[in-house]
């Protein structure tokens, strides 16, 4: 299993893209950076996955309209596999779609093809620390959604989330991914998921937006 290693060299990435005109050139530009180390490339998610295998990764740069497995699928298999590898989607694709199904299946961050060199630079090194980071668009349509009223009165909590359960919905709540809430709780990233995928099947949630909605409602957030 990959592990990410970032405290001791450069964050090892690799590119997944369909496309060689943007995979080739994408990866031999992140290159250039002292900080950044392009391990491998990728042209589906398949190959991506096997990549990750093939380790050390910190991050994958994830397109997410591939053939064979494409990246919103391939984010969700490395967020069950090996959550400490992170997953910065970089697309053309902007609508709340993309973007519920991207997060929700794990990726730590989300920036769109308009992103400048250091721009996406930043979102891996951020990445590779545990921080997301969001195309700004992207952004504000999250927590537009997440803001945006049910049609329907939102449920109450179960009373039967335990405390630590409710904590990390809270986490949630407040942006926080996967490893961050890890390191604020002091347990491991295995853990986090656990609780994560026993609050959602408690309390009904369908995927992270959903439960920053209601863990706003709950007043947690």
């Amino acid at each position: 299993m990959s592990e990410a290693d970032t405290g001791s060299g450069p964050v090892k990435v690799i590119v997944a893209d369909d496309q060689a005109a943007i995979r080739e050139p994408l990866a031999a530009v992140l290159a250039l950076a002292s900080d950044i180390d392009v391990v491998a490339t990728a042209a589906d998610g398949t190959e991506a996955l096997a990549a990750v295998a093939a380790g050390p990764v910190d991050v994958v740069l994830m397109d997410l309209r591939m053939p064979v497995m494409d990246g919103t699928e391939a984010t969700r298999r490395l967020s069950e596999s090996y959550p400490q590898v992170a997953v910065v989607v970089l697309t053309t694709f902007a609508d709340d779609e993309s973007i519920m199904a991207a997060m929700s299946a794990g990726a730590r961050g989300y920036l769109t093809k308009n992103a400048g060199r250091e721009d996406i630079a930043r979102a891996i090194r951020a990445a590779a620390a545990g921080q997301s980071v969001l195309d700004r668009d992207v952004q504000t349509r999250l927590l537009a959604a997440a803001r945006t009223p049910r049609p329907m009165p939102e449920r109450p909590l179960p009373a039967d989330l335990t405390p630590r359960e409710r904590e990390v919905l809270t986490l949630i709540g407040q942006g926080l991914p996967n490893r961050a809430i890890a390191e604020t709780l002091f347990i491991s990233e295995a853990t986090v998921k656990t609780h994560i995928n026993n609050l959602f099947a408690k309390a009904d949630i369908r995927d992270r937006v959903d439960a920053i909605r209601r863990a706003i409602a709950a007043g947690l957030a």
